[in-house]
């Protein structure tokens, strides 16, 4: 019932933007102004009208104040006999296949469960003493990692409830640009034209971050009453054949809601990189393994279909593998983003 009322509400929303009379792109501004009076519409790099106004700032509310538990002590789902345990991770649970966004920087592991964050889709954190923002698009399914510095200070960052190209867009609390969540991009506003530094992090499984870090820790919800954490508010979304909330192309040759792998400026079949298990192209090495759920197909995430867990590597001149930053997309993003990327299908 839930995520029924979110997409009849975010279909009206969408609809009630489209009939909105066309105007200069000034008077686009003006209808904004009320809402963002710090942003400076007279610099930008975008046309306006290709951004969809979705739902008021701040209506998806970020994590400003996270809350984490040792990994070890989250409860797993499907283990009866540690129900008895549940206090212990402030009543949240987990299972072994839930998707998460991971990090390491200085050591200090830790992983975000997209269970908690395709509800707010920010935290603002700072790990191993680094200011960072943890961003995940659902639409997109985009999770990336940024640092929050800006000017030399550390930022804060929200949801701006606008949509482009149907990716978030996110914006920071000191001079209100807009940025563009895929590439970190700021996009209207004082910022426009700077980029946010990308970290290097996973999507994985539970498990898997759990193996690689036995001392990591994992974002809890700030309130264990809420119980909507589990449960996907876009129920079958990565099955269906056209993208939420989308306007433009679509890519050639593979459905628009199938997952790539982006390396730089190269996507990779999921589905291929699934069926060879390894793909090496000169030095750089992409592996997958089964065991991650998919967050946006069955209601509850944990029975999500498998959709694996990649590990992206480049061989570096000592003849070590190290990770780099990859994306695990859908193949409308990249074709949108990148119309001349290149594809391995």
């Amino acid at each position: 019932m839930r995520s029924t009322r979110l997409v009849l509400w975010l279909s009206f929303a969408i609809c009630a933007a489209a009939l909105q009379p066309a105007g200069a792109q000034y008077d686009r501004a003006d209808s904004w102004r009320t809402e963002w009076p710090l942003t400076n519409f007279s610099k930008r790099n975008v046309a306006l009208d290709e951004i969809e106004s979705i739902i008021p700032k701040d209506a998806i509310q970020s994590i400003d104040e996270p809350q984490f538990i040792s990994a070890d002590k989250i409860v797993l789902e499907g283990r009866p006999s540690q129900r008895k345990n549940k206090r212990r991770s402030r009543g949240f649970s987990l299972s072994e296949r839930d998707p998460v966004i991971s990090v390491d920087i200085n050591g200090d592991a830790r992983a975000y469960p997209l269970r908690i964050m395709i509800y707010h889709e920010i935290v603002n954190d700072t790990v191993g003493g680094a200011p960072v923002v943890i961003t995940y698009c659902p639409l997109c399914n985009t999770g990336i990692v940024f640092d929050r510095v800006l000017h030399g200070e550390p930022a804060q960052f929200g949801v701006s409830g606008k949509l482009r190209k149907s990716d978030l867009v996110m914006y920071d609390r000191g001079t209100e640009s807009w940025w563009q969540q895929y590439d970190g991009e700021a996009i209207v506003g004082a910022m426009t034209g700077q980029k946010l530094k990308r970290r290097i992090t996973r999507l994985e499984s539970f498990a898997s971050f759990k193996r690689r870090h036995a001392d990591g820790v994992v974002l809890v919800p700030n309130d264990p009453r809420d119980d909507r954490y589990g449960r996907n508010p876009y129920f079958r979304y990565d099955t269906e054949r056209w993208p939420f909330l989308y306007r433009g192309g679509m890519p050639g040759g593979i459905e628009p809601l199938a997952r790539v792998v982006v390396v730089d400026n190269v996507a990779y079949s999921l589905t291929r990189l699934a069926k060879a298990g390894v793909i090496e192209e000169g030095d750089i090495r992409l592996s997958w393994r089964a065991g991650q759920a998919s967050a946006l197909d069955t209601e509850h995430i944990r029975d999500g279909r498998d959709v694996g867990d990649v590990v992206v590597q480049r061989l570096t001149a000592a003849g070590e593998w190290e990770d780099i930053s990859y994306d695990v997309i859908f193949a409308f993003v990249f074709h949108a983003f990148n119309p001349l990327g290149e594809w391995r299908l």
